[in-house]
């Protein structure tokens, strides 16, 4: 089944039923401005309506994209980068739409049997006309088991573009990425606080950074004695984006504390660690 879906890919055609969801991890990198065709317009000029995928961003997930008719596409999203087995995390932008015109999105190659999609929770979508992220309605939102694809968890949804010149993204939950973290890791380092200390632990597979901030009484950073501690992590998925707005505000919190709050530190001998996220390059699948 494997070769033939190659096959099929290769010649520019859908795969079949038999076919569907058969490459386990086919993706070398995410689509870029990509426009998947029906067979009768393969060689053909791209018209409006079709549209183009594109994943080529920092977060961006988004490794296939198969039409199916005028109204349905198939998506493949990628894996974790170095965990070929964890497929949850996606955000694509889709361009060259028609006013009024209706898609369904099929999410195919979901790994997790429990998500919050079957409690209410709905993707986001976001356009360059309209850039605040919104949920889609929970009643156009569907997460199932579906035997097409290899007995997947499929996250299906539907939308009505309105506005033919707009970039529309569509993301798992509200992004947060490794350039923000580093923006605002730097914002506090401006400000020279004493109880305020960033280092590099280490580099990343991809040779990116990973911080750890010690925020504590300028007594405490100085010494070496042993002390108690609090050590917060977070974000090891990228689809863990909540733990990075928790782990932000946590730190905000922390280090525009008042007085008495650091004294009570001080004499707690308490140091407080931040791991703020344990492995960057998941970021970058």
């Amino acid at each position: 089944h494997n070769g033939d879906c190659l096959l099929q890919e290769q010649r520019g055609e859908r795969p079949t039923s038999s076919t569907r969801g058969a490459l386990k991890n086919p993706f070398v990198g995410n689509v870029s401005k990509y426009v998947p065709l029906p067979p009768s317009e393969q060689r053909a000029g791209v018209k409006k309506g079709r549209l183009q995928f594109d994943a080529c961003f920092e977060s961006g997930n988004l490794g296939r994209a198969d039409y199916v008719s005028d109204y349905e596409y198939d998506l493949f999203i990628r894996p974790d980068t170095c965990n070929p087995k964890f497929r949850v995390w996606f955000n694509f932008a889709v361009s060259n739409v028609r006013s009024e015109q209706r898609v369904i999105f099929n999410i195919v190659n979901f790994n997790k049997t429990k998500s919050l999609y079957r409690d209410g929770m709905s993707p986001l979508v976001m356009s360059t006309s309209r850039p605040k992220w919104q949920r889609i309605p929970s009643k156009s939102v569907f997460y199932y088991r579906c035997p097409d694809h290899g007995n997947n968890y499929v996250l299906s949804f539907a939308f009505a573009f309105d506005r033919e010149e707009d970039i529309y993204y569509f993301s798992y939950c509200y992004p947060y990425t490794y350039s923000r973290l580093q923006q605002y890791l730097e914002r506090v380092d401006a400000l020279n606080l004493p109880y305020w200390k960033r280092e590099l632990l280490s580099q990343s597979v991809q040779q990116r950074r990973l911080d750890v901030v010690t925020i504590s009484s300028p007594h405490n950073l100085q010494t070496d004695s042993h002390q108690r501690m609090v050590f917060i992590t977070a974000r090891v998925h990228p689809g863990e984006t909540p733990a990075s707005y928790v782990c932000q505000g946590t730190v905000y919190s922390s280090v525009h504390t008042d007085e008495d709050i650091l004294s009570g530190i001080e004499e707690s001998g308490m140091r407080n660690y931040v791991l703020p996220q344990k492995y960057s390059d998941v970021l970058f699948s």
